[in-house]
């Protein structure tokens, strides 16, 4: 099992045809994804993968505090039988290192395992969240967060009911991880 933050924004509406005009402006369009106004504020997709079920779930939150990381935990123990102990993966973020964190995994039987440093592609999260960029932040302009939290949570269902899918296969495979 792994866990992962996703940062997630709006594009403004006025820019929804910038991608058709990617041929004629190119270095205008790839400058513009990286540095427009994000007027309406971010969302986080706390994200986690169950390895020996191939399954992504995930929720979405206004902020990425421990405090919503402790919830996420919550979630992900709720899945297993407490009898189990849990590993999850994750990368240096300080959220996840804060005490509060550390004692509710020691409590209920959870491992924290921290990829190296400037290493969080050695996660194999990694590769599943080349189709959530792929089908839901690249290719779709919503109108509001509720409208993305949902194309989000359509496209987790999905891809959990389409997990042999070959296309998906090829989007994990662009993502090297070990």
């Amino acid at each position: 099992c792994a866990v992962l933050f996703v940062l997630m924004s709006l594009v403004p509406w006025r820019y929804a045809l910038m991608p058709a005009l990617a041929g004629l402006l190119p270095k205008i369009l790839k400058d513009f994804q990286q540095t427009y106004t994000r007027y309406h504020g971010m969302r986080h997709l706390l994200a986690g993968y169950d390895i020996a079920q191939d399954r992504l779930f995930g929720i979405i939150r206004r902020r990425k505090r421990s405090k919503e990381f402790i919830s996420f935990l919550k979630i992900i123990r709720r899945r297993y039988p407490n009898e189990r102990r849990l590993a999850i993966i994750l990368d240096n973020f300080s959220a996840h290192k804060k005490k509060e964190v550390l004692s509710w995994c020691r409590a209920n039987g959870v491992w924290l395992i921290f990829t190296a440093t400037n290493a969080s592609w050695m996660n194999r999260i990694e590769a599943q969240f080349g189709s959530v960029h792929y089908f839901v932040l690249k290719s779709s302009y919503p109108k509001n967060h509720a409208e993305l939290e949902q194309n989000v949570k359509e496209h987790l269902k999905w891809r959990n009911s389409n997990r042999h899918n070959p296309l998906l296969k090829i989007l994990q495979k662009k993502t090297y991880v070990i």
